[in-house]
């Protein structure tokens, strides 16, 4: 599913009143708190959805698969998702 698929989904269920514009709106709030969550406290957890949680990678040596030379990978920030039990039993 693809973000306009996504729209399309939350204007399904939001009734025959809503805009496409309003849905896409909501689907974009979501989002944006869930990044500014995710900045300001490194955590996001959704109750039966599950969790979004800042990791952090540590620097590394990696290998060039063009030249095979050795290259120093930095240190980086990443999000991870863990599905809760939940959504695991609606698979």
């Amino acid at each position: 599913m693809n973000k306009a698929e996504l729209i399309d989904s939350v204007l399904k269920n939001m009734g025959k009143d809503t805009t496409k514009k309003a849905a896409g709106d909501a689907v974009e709030a979501v989002l944006d708190a869930i990044a500014a969550g995710i900045r300001k406290d490194k955590v996001v957890q959704l109750i039966g959805f599950g969790t979004f949680k800042v990791t952090q990678r540590a620097a590394r040596k990696g290998r060039n698969p063009k030249t095979g030379e050795t290259i120093k990978i930095k240190a980086s920030k990443s999000v991870r998702f863990a599905p809760s039990s939940a959504l695991k039993g609606k698979l």
